[in-house]
C-alpha cells in the first residue's frame, strides 16, 4: 500500500484487500471510507469483503462510491456526514486514491 498523508486525521491509498486490514490497523487508522464503486474492474474485491475483514479488525468501514468522471453533490455531503461519524484517522481508498483524495479536498475547501 502506498499511503498518502492528506492530514493527521486523513490519508487516501489505492485498492486494499481484506488481508490489508491488520496493516491498516497495526498504522493507527480507525476508519475507511471506500470510494471505489463495486465491479469496477475484474477481480476487485467486493466492498463487502473488505468490510466484513475490517470490522473484523474493529475499524470502522463507510461506501461512497465516486464514478470515474468525478464526485457528484450526493458523494460531497455522504463525505462530510462520515467524517463527522467515524472515529479517525481515516483512510480513504479507491483505485489509484485519487478520487479519496478530491473528496478530501473539496471537503476542505467547503470548511474554508
Amino acid at each position: 500500500m502506498d499511503i498518502k498523508k492528506l492530514s493527521g486525521q486523513f490519508a487516501t491509498c489505492g485498492q486494499v484487500v481484506p488481508g490489508d486490514m491488520d496493516e491498516i490497523k497495526k498504522l493507527g487508522f480507525k476508519s475507511l471510507v471506500c470510494a471505489r464503486p463495486d465491479g469496477e474492474a475484474e477481480g476487485q474485491p467486493p466492498f463487502a469483503e473488505i468490510d466484513k475483514s475490517a470490522r473484523a479488525q474493529g475499524l470502522s468501514m463507510q461506501y461512497i462510491p465516486v464514478s470515474p468522471s468525478g464526485p457528484t453533490d450526493y458523494n460531497h455531503v455522504a463525505f462530510a456526514a462520515a467524517l463527522a461519524e467515524l472515529p479517525g484517522p481515516v483512510l480513504g481508498y479507491c483505485r489509484s486514491g485519487q478520487r479519496a483524495a478530491k473528496l478530501w479536498q473539496a471537503h476542505q475547501n467547503a470548511l474554508g
